[in-house]
């Protein structure tokens, strides 16, 4: 193993969160002896590229210092190779570092962390979602792949110019609810026939949440080679405003108009709606998903 790390920062996670926790991380892995590449791109693309090209070189370790989408970019980069992977969670949701019982806005404790696992070789294999779009063109998750409702949120906000920060996702929930409408699905679960289903969303979990710790998956598990899909039937106003605060806790599935399935791959069919693959846009349905067992390796706590 190389004693130089790669941190891969996002400077503007957690309204600038990424910039100041890369220096304490980069001190605790320093006072370890490994020696520090600190790689900022201009865009994600950029840092995918570079990323990839310190992977490729052999770096020891690469590690994402941001939030969820900085940490699903890392994923991209380090899939299917033997460069494991550490995440300092300093962005607004972090729900990659809390499935993996990773420390949350605490980068110096990450930085210690991540010294010791790679000092003792202590990774953990993890599994990882692959979106792949009819174009064929394919994107990694670790955590949850929204459909719907939610998706429709993120949609919305990403067009809003006002207002900045958490109130523009809260303004666009509001202008979902009053528009709210079933979603017209067709699911292939594994080797089964389509189903015809009408939904407010559909989940599909390689981890358990989303969206800042919304257990929307709550069952599901980073190693068991299966992804968990949540399908919220097709509700009214009322109800999901009824349900919607059991989703932090995950006590939602066991509402009637809740159904989960545990599927190794699946198709999802639906006309006008977006998936988001840990928060990132993935395509337009349809969508094929497969579980990619041991994909990534972690660096985790002891």
């Amino acid at each position: 193993m190389t004693s130089e790390i790669t941190l891969l920062v996002n400077p503007t996670a957690g309204r600038g969160r990424g910039a100041q926790a890369a220096q304490p991380a980069a001190d605790a892995l320093r006072g370890a002896g490994f020696s520090v590449r600190t790689v900022v791109g201009v865009d994600a693309p950029d840092a995918l590229r570079r990323a990839r090209e310190a992977v490729a070189e052999g770096t020891g370790a690469l590690i994402a210092v941001g939030g969820d989408g900085m940490a699903n970019l890392a994923l991209q980069a380090v899939a299917g190779t033997d460069t494991p992977l550490g995440v300092v969670a300093v962005g607004t949701g972090n729900d990659f570092a809390r499935a993996t019982g990773l420390p949350v806005r605490d980068p110096d404790a990450a930085g210690r962390l991540f010294a010791d696992a790679l000092k003792a070789g202590r990774t953990r294999p993890v599994d990882l979602g692959r979106v792949t779009c009819a174009d064929g063109t394919e994107r990694l998750f670790g955590c949850v792949l929204a459909s719907g409702f939610d998706s429709r949120v993120n949609d919305r906000a990403n067009r809003m110019r006002w207002p900045t920060g958490p109130r523009r996702y809260d303004l666009a929930m509001l202008a979902e609810l009053a528009a709210l409408r079933p979603v017209r699905y067709r699911l292939t679960l594994d080797d089964g026939p389509p189903q015809e289903v009408a939904a407010t969303l559909v989940a599909v979990g390689n981890g358990p949440s989303y969206g800042g710790g919304m257990r929307i998956c709550a069952d599901a598990a980073l190693d068991d080679g299966l992804l968990d899909v949540t399908v919220v039937g097709e509700c009214s106003r009322t109800t999901l405003l009824r349900v919607f605060p059991r989703v932090y806790k995950g006590t939602h599935l066991s509402h009637p108009s809740v159904t989960v399935h545990r599927v190794r791959s699946l198709t999802l069919e639906a006309e006008g709606v977006t998936g988001y693959a840990d928060g990132e846009p993935a395509g337009a349905l349809p969508l094929t998903v497969q579980s990619m067992p041991s994909a990534a390796r972690l660096l985790l706590p002891q």
